[in-house]
């Protein structure tokens, strides 16, 4: 499948910036699953230069100041991306206790994969989210379809409502509220695997989205979205939604790889100024069918 991608942040100050430091977190990801074509960085006012690295997690990374004064940003991001044909079939029938085993005893393993059993920023649990996690990763089940049964579990039993949280909401409120977005849903998720032990990590990135039968795609209605990746010996690391209860295919883009949120935070900085601020973000993901 093949898209023509563009994100697009614009930030309004009620008093002047006179200084801001930014980095950015939102260039697709070139892999085996997914090619990123054409792209482009256009941030208003313009920036002197914009430098990318590479970070620790194999993301590609933007860095730009503006120390002119100014009201307002304006950050856009465009790329043609084309995601390839991934089925994921479940070749390898461990079960979540001979998971368990290997990664605690294969040293190359532990090694490898260490950082996505610990905690990290914004995830972290307690005697609640590890009962929860139990209930679906049972230790003689396959890990594949326990991960399956756990996604559908928060799909069935949690309400997507937006704004009912925040990056800071505890994951012990989202558990017992039952209601959050794809980031609250992922962090769970994934607080649930590593708590008995199974490495996850965090993916950012897009999703199509598809307008009502018989109506139009809304100019700006697409958004950004989140999913997880688990690691399952012999097969590596296996993508999963739990926020649609699915597993990635053909309408998901992949941009960054983390422990959490904060790896992988679209647009973070630091501004010199006074007041507030509002932020306005619109994504469209449009499906192609050649690029140009």
């Amino acid at each position: 499948m093949k898209y023509k991608l563009k994100h697009q942040t614009i930030y309004t100050y009620v008093n002047s910036v006179h200084n801001y430091q930014s980095i950015l977190c939102l260039q697709p990801q070139n892999s085996a699953k997914q090619i990123c074509k054409n792209f482009k960085i256009d941030i208003e006012p313009k920036p002197s230069k914009i430098y990318s690295r590479t970070d620790y997690f194999g993301n590609i990374q933007h860095y730009f100041s503006l120390h002119e004064s100014h009201k307002s940003l304006k950050v856009t991001v465009s790329s043609e991306i084309e995601v390839l044909n991934n089925v994921v079939q479940p070749l390898n029938p461990i079960s979540c206790e001979e998971a368990r085993i290997k990664f605690r005893t294969n040293h190359a393993l532990k090694t490898e994969v260490l950082q996505y059993q610990l905690p990290s920023q914004f995830i972290s649990w307690d005697e609640e989210i590890i009962a929860f996690a139990q209930s679906c990763l049972i230790p003689e089940v396959s890990l594949f379809e326990a991960i399956l049964d756990l996604i559908k579990k928060i799909y069935t039993e949690f309400q997507f409502k937006s704004g009912a949280t925040n990056v800071n909401t505890p994951l012990k409120t989202v558990l017992k509220e039952r209601k959050g977005v794809c980031q609250d849903f992922s962090h769970l998720a994934i607080a649930c695997l590593r708590s008995v032990g199974i490495p996850a990590r965090y993916v950012s990135g897009y999703i199509e989205t598809l307008p009502p039968k018989g109506k139009p795609k809304l100019e700006g209605s697409d958004a950004s979205h989140a999913w997880i990746s688990v690691y399952i010996p012999e097969m590596g690391w296996c993508e999963f939604d739990p926020t649609n209860n699915m597993i990635p295919q053909q309408r998901h883009i992949v941009t960054a790889y983390g422990r959490d949120f904060a790896d992988v935070s679209p647009m973070k900085g630091i501004i010199f100024s006074s007041g507030d601020h509002k932020v306005k973000v619109e994504v469209d993901v449009i499906p192609v069918a050649e690029f140009i």
